[in-house]
């Protein structure tokens, strides 16, 4: 198949995601997501696809659980890499550019996890539209790429809180590409920040 350019930090967060929510599945999955590969940040789309393929086949909860959970650790591991300097200038931002820079920070998530996505976001008052392109999406069918949009609608809300942005995120299904709808609520609280570091 295609190499999608898939990367070190989608690889760890899928572990780690299966790590937190189904750590007894997580020897299952290590038959792709090997240490080998964690080590060398690289995977097929061909493993990728089958990875993503069983995720979708989980009993409920845990077949939307562990993708979020994954996205979720994927949008920390992101936001903690910014330098000090960075993290502290985007929280003093206005509302409006502190959620450019959350966009910012997921369109690069999106770049770091499939080197080959494209990621389009447009933003008007109180709304923003995300649109990603991916191989996982094109070459994959729609049921083994459904665990997939939910990491990036996870992601994507992640980053968000991350930039001190109160949000939902939805996935509106397009064939070939992944769109999120976010409404932006407001500007979370400097106690809710401290609440959920503490």
């Amino acid at each position: 198949m295609v190499d999608a350019g898939i990367g070190r930090l989608l690889i760890a967060s899928l572990h780690q995601g299966i790590a937190d929510v189904a750590p007894a599945r997580l020897e299952f999955y290590e038959n792709w997501l090997s240490p080998t590969g964690l080590r060398d940040g690289r995977m097929g789309l061909a493993p990728l696809g089958a990875v993503l393929s069983f995720l979708h086949r989980e009993p409920a909860p845990d077949d939307h659980a562990i993708p979020e959970r994954s996205g979720t650790c994927a949008a920390e591991w992101a936001f903690e890499a910014l330098s000090g300097a960075r993290k502290g200038l985007i929280r003093r931002l206005p509302l409006g550019l502190r959620t450019r820079a959350a966009l910012r920070l997921g369109r690069a998530l999106a770049h770091e996890t499939v080197g080959r996505s494209r990621v389009k976001w447009r933003l008007r008052t109180g709304h923003a539209q995300v649109e990603i392109r991916s191989p996982i999406f094109e070459y994959l069918r729609q049921s083994s790429a459904a665990p997939m949009r939910l990491f990036y609608a996870a992601a994507f809300r992640e980053c968000l809180t991350h930039c001190d942005v109160e949000a939902t995120v939805r996935v509106e299904e397009i064939p070939a590409a992944c769109t999120l709808v976010v409404d932006i609520l407001g500007a979370r609280s400097r106690s809710q920040s401290l609440l959920d570091v503490a």
